[in-house]
């Protein structure tokens, strides 16, 4: 599991003063609002670029080709690295699933990489887009059902996020306020491996096994969170309510997962969530009845990088790969476009 350290990165006290300037014109009680930065758990945040390029204008042309330069670049150096720590070579390589919402390309980014890094050929390739914050949760799901379905399967998850280049600069909308003070950007890669050759991996009683996995829409929630695609690019929907909603629905779908596989939800020792937010956490803890220690790992992330949509899970998962899971069963979990959820029930000895 190899996570990346952006060239960039800006205090959440500079993000804070760059919203005042930017939104001073058209929210006229820009200070009332402006201690939502203060209260997002985060200190400090990953970006692509240096502070000064969000000033300026660039077009969704320039915004997307910079996603596609940067994005190959990062995700090459984080293959070549997960390979190396692995002793995995290219050619091992049996499945590539991508995951990223922030940009597009076509042919997808796992084919451009495919070329670069002449990767086997023959890889089943998974470009996976538009799952937003819920990606990273989802890839690692169908990474495993590769593995299931081929025990000589080796499966590359790749994913990046670089949410600061949607930043749309003429996009005053209250959800846009709150993006530019919680959204940053990142990318992650790790192998999941098909029982004939998982021992290659060494260490295996430290790896945590993929039980189950589980998908859900929620009808008539299209509205909640995504995209409205524009002239200038991406233009972001983020309903106030998602808090609320997780509240509503989150603990029940959990219960009916862990039911199904016989597991409870005092059985969980290892909460691997995607953080959201300040909010978004505590809505986890009230709705599970959980105490706040047991996401130490998702508020850390959180606090350190931002929110990296679909990546952050993974640098979650890092956490617990390098502090040592405890014995037991965990969740992973995250939250995204839809509204959907996405479950996977892990296992350490």
């Amino acid at each position: 599991m190899v996570t990346a350290d952006m060239p960039h990165k800006l205090k959440q006290t500079q993000a804070k003063e760059f919203a005042r300037e930017f939104f001073a014109a058209t929210f006229p009680d820009v200070e009332r609002i402006l201690p939502a930065f203060d209260h997002t758990l985060i200190d400090e945040r990953n970006f692509a670029m240096p502070y000064e390029w969000y000033s300026e204008p660039h077009t969704f042309e320039q915004k997307n080709k910079l996603y596609v330069d940067l994005s190959l670049e990062l995700c090459e150096g984080l293959i070549s690295k997960c390979l190396d720590d692995t002793g995995f070579s290219k050619d091992d390589v049996t499945d590539l699933i991508f995951v990223s919402t922030t940009g597009i390309a076509t042919p997808s980014l796992d084919a451009l990489l495919i070329n670069k890094m002449k990767l086997n050929a023959n890889v089943n390739r998974t470009p996976v887009w538009g799952l937003g914050c819920a990606g990273g949760v989802s890839g690692v799901a169908k990474a495993n059902t590769a593995a299931k379905a081929n025990p000589d399967a080796v499966v590359l998850l790749v994913a990046v996020e670089l949410c600061s280049l949607t930043f749309i600069e003429k996009d005053y909308s209250k959800s846009n306020f709150i993006a530019t003070s919680l959204f940053s950007d990142g990318a992650a890669c790790c192998l999941i491996v098909g029982d004939n050759v998982v021992e290659r991996l060494g260490d295996i009683e430290s790896k945590p096994t993929i039980v189950a996995s589980q998908s859900k829409l929620y009808y008539d929630t299209l509205d909640v969170m995504g995209w409205d695609v524009q002239d200038s690019g991406f233009k972001v929907i983020f309903s106030r309510d998602i808090p609320t909603i997780i509240k509503d629905i989150i603990k029940p779908d959990i219960e009916s997962f862990l039911q199904k596989n016989g597991v409870e939800i005092s059985d969980v020792r290892n909460w691997v969530a995607h953080p959201g937010g300040a909010k978004v956490i505590a809505a986890y803890t009230e709705a599970l009845n959980v105490d706040r220690g047991c996401f130490e790992n998702t508020i850390d992330v959180l606090r350190r990088y931002g929110n990296m949509s679909s990546v952050t899970v993974l640098y979650v998962l890092k956490e617990f790969f390098e502090k040592g899971f405890d014995n037991g069963y965990g969740v992973m979990i995250s939250l995204g476009p839809g509204f959907s959820s996405e479950l996977v029930l892990l296992q350490s000895n």
